[in-house]
């Protein structure tokens, strides 16, 4: 068939819309194997998707239209964490609603997704934002809620102005928002709702280590966890314990002064009215910032005008407020040894402050020193090498009861608190008399009001409907919580819900739960390590234990794709204006050509470059492919071919299962080349080998050719062992070595300005009917007597080695 009478869109159209009315891949519980394939959750954006997504969701389609031809029973759905502030602040924007907003870009992703060919269960679709979603995100709140998962503090929160919300850390960029880069992040106090992460904080990292997952994102996640062994010491300042946390006990006689978090809820207590101005001025010029910034930026602070008392000298040493401690990382406060901690010791030398040698081995005049040694100026420990002294000096403090061994962590409660309009309405009621009252069950889901005005500050505030309500317990009147919730707590569990995604009574039927999960294979990027992916372990836990699940982890293997780049070599994203939109693709090339170079480009977890020339291969193979089957006629194999595919199935299969696809178009393209007259059956195998990659075309021409049935709803070709021979693979290798060297040769000549255009290989005779059939050379054996061999280079032809003439 010529190129041009191939209508690509019109074989993509009609092959969706066959899928979609036949309900193709809808899934069902069953007594067959089941295999749960997902794509992480995706955010419909206005701007819809590019290329760079449709990898994404490619990768994961070609792995479930594979198990699916594998006898496989596979749950592969798809919804929208439609939810969020880049919806709210794109909405204001434009001056309209986050609701009408957000289903417009949800309808253009589900038309994009369609035309991708992509093989989901669309019966199953999930959409944050309808109420039918979020009334079991309220039901889980009140659930942990009434297990004392669920709390409420005074905490120190990341605010950003222009957002009206808290940022968690990992928003806050150089002390300015990450959607508002001239924006400075201000430290604020506020009544905030939290989540017991820390409960799980042991088995989250016991777990680790039997997930099926990248090992850079299984070290993310311990060291985001944090575990470390310590000691707890209780310092006293203004006559009370405060218990201080360190894993260098050993350098206790060395504190010379404490830091206090400038973020601590109880700072005020600690400050004396003589430093009151100068504590408040400093607080002021303070920008919120990331751990990591953290750890990278100068460390100020400023005398709160308190003293502790060092439990084992007695010594009075002062407090600081600085700016480089964590709040709720051990008790929020630090013991400092400048003498033996760099940190610290700039910290001294900045502001003047005592230094204390206690470990000795170094000149500690212009650095801290921080190897081992025998410890001095350390009462009754002296002597004692500092690494033996760390169990010695605990078990000291433990007989006096000053101290203890105990376990700390990085992870903190899950701040889930939101003071925004597009998110989940929390379900609590504030009343005078009765205080904190849950919302009863019966009366979820808080729906979310649509007569809100925006740019006020909290846009729930303006609905007064909404706002005052009666109490639940005592019928007077009250207050409903205006805050909403952390989107991140809808996508913690979304996949449970594509379980059951139509169940009205409850979030998910529990036996249906417990068929589908967990999910099998989960494909997402690298960034969701320490957020998205450790809060779906932490609800998967404790949906456990409240009786809802069996399984302990959510996702059995990972894999993390790589980006697309334009053309520009950039990142491909809207903002950098090099997209590719594959309505534009699908238009000039196919979506199958667009599926096919996408995958051929390089594994698929590695970062590739869209490119014009490459695709344009991909459409000529495409072509080759179609115009073949497109006059097939049934022959008969030839050994050689029947031992290219067979070998072929296998390799192929083991490339897809292990997420090596450009290997396998590699094969498949190797496949083709070999095709001259082929049997049905292994015609059949070729296109059921191509499917995953390229749906469209492959189901038009088994339609074709077989008239029935969907492609890929077949079953996946099996090899047969026995006639893959080998013999065959190494004759293909010598006839490659042998081009190759013709090329090389002909460069070489090249280089010296000489062209040569014929091409004379001269064979052993056993050997003449391997390279008989090469194009455009001409294949002599060496005892052949018409040979032309005008420079006897026949005589150096060797077995696997022929001659090579050219002129």
């Amino acid at each position: 068939m010529e190129e041009e009478k191939m209508d690509f869109k019109a074989i993509e159209k009609k092959w969706q819309k066959k899928w979609e009315e036949k309900k193709a891949f809808a899934a069902k519980e069953g007594k067959k194997k089941k295999f749960y394939v997902l794509e992480m959750f995706p955010y419909p954006s206005s701007s819809g998707l590019h290329m760079g997504h449709a990898l994404n969701y490619t990768i994961g389609d070609i792995y479930a239209r594979f198990k699916r031809m594998s006898g496989f029973n596979v749950l592969y759905p798809i919804g929208y964490d439609a939810f969020g502030l880049p919806a709210e602040n794109a909405a204001i924007k434009a001056g309209s609603h986050p609701k009408p907003f957000t289903e417009t870009a949800m309808k253009n992703y589900m038309r994009q997704m369609k035309e991708l060919g992509l093989s989901y269960d669309w019966e199953r679709i999930v959409k944050t934002c309808e109420p039918d979603y979020y009334k079991w995100n309220q039901y889980f709140f009140l659930k942990f809620y009434e297990n004392g998962l669920i709390y409420r503090k005074n905490s120190a929160v990341n605010w950003c102005p222009e957002c009206k919300t808290v940022l968690a850390n990992e928003q806050v960029q150089g002390g300015k928002c990450w959607r508002h880069e001239d924006t400075d992040v201000e430290i604020r106090h506020l009544e905030q709702w939290f989540i017991r992460t820390t409960k799980y904080s042991e088995e989250l990292l016991n777990k680790i280590k039997e997930l099926h997952w990248p090992e850079r994102i299984k070290i993310m996640q311990e060291n985001w966890i944090g575990k470390s062994h310590g000691t707890e010491i209780e310092f006293e300042i203004n006559n009370e314990k405060w218990p201080i946390f360190t894993t260098r006990p050993d350098t206790i006689f060395g504190v010379t002064f404490m830091v206090v978090s400038c973020q601590h809820p109880r700072l005020m207590e600690l400050i004396t009215k003589e430093q009151k101005d100068k504590v408040e001025k400093f607080l002021k010029k303070l920008k919120s910032v990331s751990e990591k910034e953290l750890e990278e930026m100068e460390k100020e602070g400023v005398f709160t005008g308190s003293y502790a008392i060092n439990p084992l000298t007695d010594e009075k040493v002062p407090v600081w407020a600085g700016n480089f401690v964590v709040a709720d990382y051990g008790c929020g406060m630090v013991m400092a040894v400048p003498a033996h901690d760099q940190r610290d010791f700039e910290f001294a030398k900045k502001y003047k402050l005592k230094i204390k040698e206690v470990i000795k081995g170094g000149n500690i005049k212009d650095r801290a020193y921080t190897d081992k040694g025998a410890l001095i100026n350390s009462a009754g420990f002296d002597g004692i090498e500092n690494t033996q002294a760390i169990e010695k000096i605990t078990k000291y403090l433990e007989s006096k009861k000053l101290g203890k061994k105990t376990v700390n962590y990085k992870l903190r409660d899950w701040l889930i608190s939101r003071q925004r309009y597009w998110g989940t309405p929390i379900p609590i009621i504030y009343c005078d008399k009765c205080g904190i009252v849950t919302v009863p069950e019966k009366e979820l889901p808080i729906r979310l009001p649509e007569d809100v005005k925006f740019g006020e500050g909290n846009p729930l505030l303006t609905n007064k409907k909404f706002v005052d309500v009666k109490c639940p317990k005592c019928k007077g009147n009250a207050k409903r919580e205006t805050d909403t919730m952390d989107t991140f707590f809808d996508s913690s569990w979304y996949f449970l819900r594509y379980c059951d995604s139509r169940n009205k009574k409850e979030p998910f039927g529990k036996k249906k739960a417990a068929y589908w999960m967990p999910v099998d294979q989960y494909i997402g990027g690298a960034e969701h390590a320490c957020l998205h992916l450790i809060y779906a372990r932490f609800f998967t836990k404790a949906l456990r234990d409240l009786g809802f699940l069996k399984i302990d982890e959510p996702f059995t293997n990972l894999f993390n794709q790589g980006m697309l780049h334009g053309n520009d070599g950039e990142k491909m994203s809207k903002s950098k204006g090099n997209v590719v939109l594959p309505e534009e693709v699908s238009e000039k090339y196919g979506i199958d050509t667009a599926r096919l170079f996408l995958m051929s480009q390089a594994s698929p977890d590695k970062d590739t470059l869209w490119n014009e020339k490459g695709i344009e291969g991909s459409l000529r193979l495409i072509n080759r492919i179609f115009a073949f089957f497109s006059k097939f006629k049934p022959g008969k194999s030839s050994d050689k071919i029947e031992s290219k595919i067979n070998k072929g199935m296998k390799g192929i299969t083991v490339d897809i299962e292990e997420f090596r696809y450009n290997l396998a178009i590699i094969k498949l393209r190797e496949i083709f080349d070999s095709f001259e007259e082929v049997s049905q059956k292994d015609a059949e195998s070729f296109l059921k080998l191509l499917h995953p990659f390229c749906p469209h075309i492959t189901e038009e021409l088994w339609e074709k050719i077989w008239g029935k049935g969907f492609i890929s709803l077949s079953k996946w070709p099996a090899a047969d062992e026995k006639k893959i021979n080998e013999k065959f693979e190494k004759e293909e290798e010598a006839v490659e070595k042998l081009k190759q060297d013709i090329n090389n040769i002909k460069k070489i000549m090249e280089s010296k300005g000489e062209k040569k255009e014929k091409v004379y290989v001269y064979v052993l005779p056993d050997e003449l009917s391997l390279y008989k059939g090469i194009k455009g050379i001409f294949v002599y054996a060496v005892n052949d007597k018409s040979k032309y061999d005008p420079q006897n280079k026949a005589g150096k032809a060797k077995p696997g080695k022929p001659a090579i003439y050219l002129e």
